[in-house]
């Protein structure tokens, strides 16, 4: 006969740890004498253990997701604490007690625990590949070996900080036309629905013929007050099919990176961007001391676009048997003269990532350029086509006035 499971319950805890400072937290045990008694193996002297109060209704708050940029802060925290010459153990507990996210104190939590119990920081962080992948891992495993974690701590948090904020600035380029084009679909809604049907009602006893242009504004508002609801739920439905199918299908994924990449004003963007963050991603591998053929295959889950991870893989099996960096580069057909020739550079002095890090430098800088110059292009564009679009409705409805005020004129 299997023995049954002991029910495990929350308990919300206080005490004093090995260093006399106050301590609380969240530990999941049968009893409060069984919450105590772990405690106290974790070197924690407990003075309050209470049950964990259920929600009402049964009902659970789900914890706030770790997004990339609490990665981001967290690298540059850690960075600066080992620099500072803090433990590794006292630096998660500092981490984790100040961040309000729930899921990143038991993420710290969790690392902490698995140092304490002598796994190296590379180790603990394998364990959670979620927020950290093998490219986090590996530059922080080949600075453990070195000797020089700190120092590649801090590259990794500039990296982690220049990959978001390339990130956000690509997000901008995509959010200004996305927003005018979905108020510009409400609006037009609310017009064929509610505005157009009052004017045709006007309308229903006009002597003379309607204008064309006013006819087929009236038969179109006739359409969407008959199918609007379907409409807007084939509207819903088809985004979030694609919402899905880029979450969870590889091939429609890659469909999308191949083909945003010929999209005229948003492609060279994307190109830039792919650029710089092949360029960031490879210096700092370069800087932690990885080698060149193991951190190519980094790079490639890294550029953020299909077109260019094949390409990186490409080339890592290209320098396997002995070419060049910059001649595998430049067979792809994919990167500029420009950064062809600042990595031949750099591999013929022997500074390859401080090459490639400049080649970041520029091409972030052209991102952030470009961004701002489609946003300038894009304005009076997106101003005109909403104009003429909302304006050419309210012209179809006047154009009866203005005739029923010629024929009472005359």
């Amino acid at each position: 006969m299997v023995a049954k499971a002991a029910k495990q319950d929350s308990f919300i805890w206080e005490g004093i740890d090995k260093r006399g400072q106050i301590v609380k937290g969240e530990i999941s045990g049968p009893s409060t004498a069984m919450a105590k008694a772990m405690l106290r193996r974790q070197g924690v002297n407990p003075t309050k253990v209470k049950r964990k109060p259920k929600p009402l209704f049964g009902f659970t708050s789900r914890p706030a997701r770790i997004k990339a940029k609490d990665i981001s802060i967290f690298s540059r925290q850690l960075s600066t604490m080992m620099t500072s010459g803090v433990p590794l153990v006292q630096t998660f507990d500092i981490i984790g007690k100040g961040h309000s996210n729930k899921s990143m104190q038991a993420l710290m939590a969790s690392i902490r625990a698995d140092i304490e119990s002598g796994s190296n920081l590379s180790e603990a962080l394998r364990k959670h590949p979620m927020q950290f992948d093998d490219l986090f891992c590996n530059l922080v495993s080949a600075g453990e070996h070195a000797g020089i974690l700190d120092n590649v701590l801090d590259k990794i948090a500039t990296y982690k900080e220049k990959t978001e904020a390339i990130k956000g600035k690509v997000k901008k380029a995509m959010f200004y036309p996305t927003a005018v084009v979905i108020v510009a679909i409400i609006i037009t809604i609310i017009m064929m629905v509610v505005v157009i049907p009052s004017f045709s009602t006007l309308f229903s006893g006009y002597g003379a013929e309607l204008p064309a242009l006013t006819r087929f504004v009236i038969t179109l508002s006739e359409f969407f007050q008959a199918w609007w609801i379907p409409l807007v739920l084939a509207m819903i439905g088809g985004i979030y099919g694609l919402l899905q199918m880029k979450k969870r299908s590889k091939p429609f994924n890659n469909f999308l990176d191949r083909t945003i990449l010929k999209i005229p004003l948003f492609g060279p963007i994307f190109r830039k961007a792919a650029i710089a963050r092949y360029a960031r991603t490879l210096s700092t591998m370069f800087a932690a001391g990885v080698p060149l053929v193991e951190a190519m295959q980094s790079v490639s889950g890294a550029v953020g676009n299909v077109v260019y991870g094949d390409a990186v893989l490409k080339m890592r099996d290209e320098v396997s048997t002995g070419t060049q960096l910059n001649v595998a580069m430049r067979q792809t057909g994919l990167f500029p003269s420009m950064v062809n020739q600042m990595t031949a550079i750099g591999e013929e002095a022997g500074s390859v990532d401080a090459m490639l890090a400049k080649v970041a430098d520029f091409y972030e800088e052209e991102v952030d350029n470009s961004v701002d110059g489609l946003s300038s292009l894009l304005e009076p564009i997106i101003m005109v086509v909403l104009g003429g679009l909302i304006g050419g409705l309210v012209i179809a409805m006047y154009l009866p006035v203005f005739q029923m005020g010629k024929i009472v004129g005359n």
